[in-house]
């Protein structure tokens, strides 16, 4: 077996070469499915050559943990509790309701024979007055995400002196073959939905309104510009906020790969990948969460964040796990690691030592609750920080004496994997713990390993960025999008205008932040779709 990896390890050029000899030889499917395959390859003999790997933390790495909730984890007890009485339905269930449907046109419809003010045709005393609630029936149809119109302009010619007069267009023709809509549309797909440009081209084909990848560029180009301006003063804005969570993911860059490129030997020598980082922060209520791709980590995409803050504020908060690159030792910051990391340690080996796992589990769970009512009841910083220093305080002291006993009384084996588990913990455990100190700590990373998601939903379905101008690109559709979403903002709607407002937006980026742009109105919107 270490016979057959090692003839199928290839340096950085031979694996270019065979990629390019593949491309020519099989179909863009087929070539899409050879590249992941032989580029997941070299990754995973690393992997396995950095630390010891057993098979089953080798499968969990490849294809990740099926579940992580204790219930899941143990098996049942023999006499389980009774129920608890029936539940409703679970959240995000059941019918959506009509306010739902932000992005549908509305159209009035009077009565065909009544009107307001009418006498009853029921009873002759009764007078109708309009109702504030009108009657709702939903249609939905399917169309192309990209639509087209095309008007055929009557064409007239003298038969004596030859000239033609044709038909002049109507008003909602426009003056551009594209509307603004169009970028906001690839927009949305490729970096708010994971679909490549090859992929939305060849499903526009098919619907029978073209709109090949180069175009599709084109038309994003101008959205781009428009709204850097933004991002730029969305980023000062965000320097400034109280916390930050951090993390990044591997993401390919093809062009900084190249011979002449930029390298990452300009930063480290020893660096090979490059990454995207996330990082989430606030602005007054509302979470921003930015994205920035390249050679750089988490942690000095953050320095250049902070270099923006005022001198003056004190040093904020800074959720990450517990990695080194993470952190930069060029900016101040009060770290607080995740709690969910550190449980995570123990979810693998559960059923290697199910009796010291579910102590554990079900400790830090009685913590997760005590924060879920607090977000439930909807307390303030202080009064939640009160809630855990009364509650989550004395189990997690009780918790840390338990696994110091562990090891003190040498009932577990330090380079086990119960050992090491517990050591990462304890070794961690100020950081780990510093939502019971300080108001505002939250208790884990999980909201930017879910803003990652979207940076991972493109490389699984693109497979990489071929240009820094294009990971750059994506970063700030990613930005824009994720922080809509993140604030119930309908990001449509606020690319739409952006796009359709580039003076006003060039003139005051600061007024057309997600949560303060100028709404547009009913007609605004229906004449910029069309």
């Amino acid at each position: 077996m270490a016979q057959r990896f090692q003839e199928l390890t290839m340096t950085e050029e031979e694996r270019d070469c065979f990629l390019d000899r593949a491309r020519l030889a099989m179909s863009s499917e087929d070539y899409q499915m050879i590249e992941g395959i032989t580029l997941a390859l070299p990754e995973i003999i690393a992997l396995i050559e950095q630390e010891p790997m057993t098979l089953r933390k080798l499968r969990h790495l490849i294809f990740g943990l099926k579940t992580e909730k204790a219930g899941k984890l143990f098996p049942p007890t023999p006499n389980p509790p009774p129920p608890k009485g029936p539940k409703g339905k679970r959240k995000g269930h059941g019918r959506n309701k009509a306010s739902k449907y932000t992005g549908a046109r509305r159209l009035k419809v009077t009565h065909p024979t009544l009107k307001a003010q009418d006498p009853c045709p029921e009873c002759p005393q009764g007078t109708l007055r309009p109702q504030k609630s009108p009657g709702l029936v939903i249609r939905i149809v399917g169309s192309p995400p990209i639509s087209a119109t095309v008007w055929e302009l009557e064409k007239l010619r003298c038969d004596t002196c030859g000239m033609v007069f044709t038909a002049p267009p109507p008003p909602e023709a426009g003056q551009e073959k594209y509307a603004p809509s169009v970028g906001v549309t690839v927009a949305l797909l490729r970096y708010g939905s994971g679909m490549p440009h090859y992929r939305l081209a060849r499903l526009q084909e098919s619907l029978g309104v073209p709109c090949p990848e180069s175009t599709q560029w084109e038309v994003m180009k101008p959205l781009y510009e428009q709204a850097q301006p933004i991002l730029d003063h969305l980023i000062t804005q965000t320097a400034n906020g109280p916390l930050f969570h951090n993390d990044d993911t591997k993401m390919r860059i093809l062009d900084l790969r190249k011979p002449g490129s930029a390298t990452a030997a300009e930063i480290d020598p020893k660096r090979k990948g490059t990454f995207t980082s996330s990082i989430l922060g606030q602005v007054g209520p509302y979470t921003v969460a930015l994205y920035f791709s390249g050679w750089k980590h988490a942690g000095e995409n953050l320095e250049q964040v902070l270099k923006q803050r005022v001198a003056e504020l004190e040093a904020p908060m800074q959720m990450c796990d517990a990695l080194s690159s993470n952190t930069s030792p060029d900016f101040e910051s009060i770290v607080c690691h995740c709690l969910s990391h550190a449980r995570r340690e123990f979810v693998p080996i559960a059923k290697d030592f199910p009796q010291e796992c579910r102590h554990v589990l079900d400790s830090l769970g009685k913590v997760y609750h005590r924060d879920a009512q607090a977000k439930d009841l909807k307390l303030t910083a202080g009064e939640r920080l009160l809630s855990h220093q009364t509650h989550s305080l004395p189990v997690l002291e009780e918790l840390k004496a338990w696994m110091q006993n562990q090891l003190d009384g040498r009932q577990v084996e330090p380079n086990s994997g119960l050992g090491g588990a517990i050591g990462y913990m304890l070794k961690h455990w100020e950081p780990l713990t510093l939502f019971v100190r300080r108001e505002g700590a939250p208790l884990d990373n999980n909201i930017c390993e879910r803003a990652l998601k979207m940076a991972i939903l493109h490389r699984k379905n693109s497979l990489s960025y071929k240009t820094d101008r294009g990971a750059k690109t994506g970063d700030l559709f990613m930005s824009l999008i994720q922080t809509c979403r993140l604030n119930g903002i309908n990001p449509a709607e606020y690319l739409q205008a952006i796009a359709t407002h580039p003076e006003a937006v060039k003139l005051v980026p600061q007024s057309w932040l997600p949560w303060n742009y100028p709404r547009l109105t009913e007609a605004e919107v229906a004449a910029a779709r069309s």
